[in-house]
């Protein structure tokens, strides 16, 4: 087993990231013997060397956005983290700066209104509607919606367990309305659904673990519940930390992109509150 394998067989990876760091991984590996470098042999010059490679318009077809950029050397960098160790990889940035994306968010009828097409007669429909509102509830992505077994969701404690990118847990409360839809779904259509003593939450039409693609093909693009979530809690007075926990983000920097977001809510706390704004009480 060479040393892409080994790193690619580590258990913290997931199915999808295993999959994406590959082709980055082998790209940057092939990018070293054509060089007649070995890992060993990267440093911080190396590192910047490469970086400007991945940067370099060699065609129109193949110019890399700084966003694929930036995809390719975390890649690169925890590959080299787990072949040399953490303190042979330079902390340093290369990948060039890209324009913040800010989430698109759905409006609150607008989620409403996808959670309320998802309601209608049969087991399938009970299914598709107590996945929406988990989703929409916990801030889920999908592959942590559909890797949810039975006893990941606590109704005692109104709980919610997560297993989460890198093997990372979280547990995040239940909502109300998505333990109703929940709670009926196990009762009224789950056991029409099983065949046999499978643990997923959420069955298939044949009794298997559901896939993502399923629950893309009941809302085309998933993850705008889960920024609504985030949003929608920012609107309510939640903190970033607290939204940051309750997403699994690993760093805030990722979840203040949602401060952008709720300009309206900073404005009305900045004039209720500063003491030199005219309209603060």
């Amino acid at each position: 087993m060479n040393a892409v394998d080994r790193f690619l067989d580590s258990p913290s990876l997931s199915d999808a990231t295993r999959r994406s760091y590959r082709f980055d991984v082998e790209e940057f590996v092939a990018w070293l013997d054509a060089r007649r470098l070995a890992p060993a042999d990267v440093d911080t010059r190396r590192f910047s060397e490469y970086a400007a490679h991945l940067a370099s318009p060699r065609s129109a077809a193949r110019r890399l956005s700084p966003g694929t950029i930036a995809r390719k050397l975390a890649a690169v960098r925890s590959f080299m983290r787990f072949t040399l160790g953490p303190a042979r990889v330079p902390e340093a940035s290369f990948a060039p700066r890209r324009r913040r994306r800010l989430p698109d968010v759905p409006k609150q009828a607008e989620v409403e209104t996808a959670l309320a097409g998802a309601e209608g007669e049969g087991a399938l429909n009970l299914r598709n509607r107590a996945l929406l509102e988990l989703v929409y509830s916990a801030g889920l992505r999908s592959r942590e919606a559909v890797d949810l077994d039975l006893g990941d969701v606590d109704f005692e404690q109104e709980l919610v367990r997560i297993r989460g990118k890198g093997g990372k847990e979280r547990v995040v409360p239940l909502g109300e309305e998505a333990a109703h839809w929940v709670g009926r779904y196990l009762h009224e259509a789950r056991t029409e659904l099983t065949r046999g003593a499978a643990d997923a939450l959420f069955l298939s039409v044949r009794g298997k673990r559901l896939d993502t693609s399923t629950l893309r093909r009941l809302l085309p693009h998933p993850h705008r519940l889960r920024h609504a979530f985030a949003t929608h809690l920012l609107e309510g007075g939640a903190d970033l930390r607290t939204i940051q926990e309750l997403l699994g983000h690993s760093s805030l920097s990722t979840t203040q992109a949602y401060s952008h977001v709720d300009g309206k809510r900073l404005r009305k706390v900045y004039d209720s509150s500063h003491p030199r704004d005219r309209t603060a009480s």
